[in-house]
């Protein structure tokens, strides 16, 4: 049979076995979720050594340590991030008891995994999923297929086991065809198919956000990181190797250019040589442009491959101890290669006299390839600090750390995530490192606090006054005597409470009030000012109001 036939099959069982699935674990409680969850984390754990060397086999991407090392990022690190979160039934209630939060779960999500990190990918989609009590079916990357589905049965088995239902994990590409486009196309865009979790290029993502489904995008990242003078230099230096050498540069947070302040320019060059890294001569610049995008058109040869295999692909030879290669370049754009992401251990390298200057650069740089993702800043100025967060279009700028670690909440308190938002400024609808929250829908129960009608079913006067409504229902109500005979008492015995509110609020301001002249509002003579507890209005309701006025 045709592959596309097969592939559109598969998707819409997948799709119908997971949306039954998710109806039965849709009514779990948080306990059983949690323990789905720990099983889920405990057998990826296990199995993070294995996966990552099967990821990097298959795919010929990165390096099997860092791949393993993001399996237990995106499980025993997401576990202990996670520890605590409730995402089922009544999560959280006002102060008051006058608002209670209820998550339901979106339903089915249909996920892209990209082939840079298909394994650690799927553990983390898969048990983000588990924990918002969704199903979810994954449509993995042609090139990274085999790894992918194996990383999510052993989650899904062992999510099973501790009683989630069968069917909720599926993935795509099982059949004889393997995965295809039109199959990818079926899942994205069945009637059952609730939300879209979409990590990889701009074309995947754009293709996910024109389904007319609520998606997460994610695209590229092309990450500067910019070195101020007030610096400390030797740690950036290996704060940017480390990111740019882990698995050979295929996080899309990984630093991508180093924006060098004028004044260390060379002494940041010398500690990235000490460092490992490579900086090129002019002829190997020359050489490594050729190789990046030979012919006008980016070269997928060199992604997630040593600088020592890149460097002989482009004809010239570096150590294999070798972590970047570094390349001096003045312009950003498409006639520059090295300025672009390459998702590889390549370097682009520009000088930019204060930080003025090199925020400009940074933004030049975010603009041709990474608006709105990532930014790494190596600083100890508060002001340089502070003006790149106020400038820069990066929905993560990561301060002193590894812009490829930090920016997932591997080095910072950022959220434990494989799939970051990079705002509307870089066409996603969420700026966040997407959470289990991102895929459970908040319902909102809320009690009446400004009545309209009493018990009797009466209109109260004064009602749609939200605050002063508010304040009545907590003060205990005086049968004593009505609102209108407390008005009629205040007018015969001096000024109104309105005009008692009006000098407090005059007071609070710094401008008490002497007295009323003579033929007041209400034609009564002056007299002394009534005690408070005579006014219709308790002491806190006044309060309240003054509060009001004044903000």
């Amino acid at each position: 049979m045709d592959a596309d036939l097969l592939s559109i099959q598969e998707a819409r069982d997948a799709v119908e076995a997971a949306s039954a699935a998710q109806k039965t674990f849709k009514t779990a409680d948080q306990a059983t979720v949690d323990r789905v969850v720990v099983a889920m984390v405990e057998a990826g754990a296990r199995e993070a050594k294995r996966l990552g060397q099967l990821a990097h086999d298959e795919t010929g991407f990165g390096r099997p340590e860092s791949k393993e090392q993001k399996n237990l990022f995106a499980t025993r690190t997401l576990a202990a991030r996670m520890d605590g979160m409730r995402t089922a039934g009544v999560i959280d209630k006002s102060e008051d008891g006058s608002v209670w939060t209820v998550a339901t779960p979106m339903g089915v999500v249909a996920a892209l995994v990209p082939s840079t990190n298909p394994t650690a990918t799927a553990f983390y989609k898969a048990i983000i999923s588990a924990k918002a009590r969704c199903g979810i079916v994954m449509s993995p990357h042609p090139r990274a297929a085999r790894c992918t589905a194996d990383a999510l049965e052993v989650v899904a088995q062992a999510a099973t086991a501790a009683g989630a239902p069968e069917g909720l994990f599926k993935c795509l590409g099982q059949t004889e065809g393997g995965v295809t486009l039109a199959g990818t196309d079926a899942l994205l865009e069945h009637p059952k198919t609730d939300v879209i979790l979409a990590t990889g290029g701009g074309p995947m993502v754009r293709a996910a956000y024109s389904k007319g489904k609520p998606a997460y995008g994610v695209g590229s990242g092309n990450v500067p990181a910019y070195v101020d003078r007030s610096a400390n230099v030797e740690k950036a230096a290996g704060d940017i190797l480390t990111g740019t050498s882990f698995d050979w540069g295929t996080l899309c947070s990984t630093e991508r250019s180093v924006v060098a302040d004028a004044p260390i320019h060379n002494r940041l060059l010398d500690a990235l040589r000490e460092r490992g890294g490579h900086v090129c001569s002019d002829s190997e610049t020359a050489k490594l442009r050729a190789v990046v995008k030979p012919g006008g058109r980016f070269n997928t040869d060199i992604v997630g491959q040593s600088p020592r295999r890149i460097a002989e692909m482009a004809g010239f030879s570096v150590p294999d101890s070798t972590r970047a290669l570094i390349a001096e370049v003045d312009t950003v754009g498409p006639d520059e290669p090295i300025s672009m992401e390459t998702l590889s251990p390549i370097l682009s390298f520009y000088v930019a006299d204060g930080w003025e200057a090199g925020c400009a650069r940074c933004i030049d740089i975010l603009e041709f390839g990474g608006i709105g993702h990532t930014l790494a800043l190596h600083a100890t100025a508060d002001r340089v600090i502070e003006q790149f967060a106020l400038r820069k279009p990066s929905m993560r700028i990561v301060v002193n750390t590894v812009a490829a670690l930090g920016s997932v909440g591997m080095t910072t308190s950022l959220f434990p995530a494989m799939t970051l938002g990079p705002g509307t400024v870089g066409g996603s609808i969420t700026s966040d490192n997407v959470t289990p929250m991102h895929l459970v829908n908040l319902k909102r129960v809320a009690f009446e606090t400004a009545p309209l009608t009493d018990d009797s079913g009466r209109a109260l006067e004064g009602a749609g006054d939200q605050h002063g409504a508010r304040e009545t229902r907590r003060t205990p109500a005086t049968p004593s005597r009505s609102a209108a005979s407390s008005r009629s008492e205040s007018s015969s015995s001096g000024p109104s409470w309105m005009e008692e509110i009006e000098d407090r609020l005059l007071s609070r301001a710094g401008n008490p009030s002497s007295s009323r002249p003579a033929g007041s509002a209400n034609g009564a003579a002056p007299s002394s000012r009534p005690a408070r507890a005579s006014l219709p209005l308790p002491d806190v309701q006044i309060d309240s109001l003054i509060d009001r006025f004044r903000s």
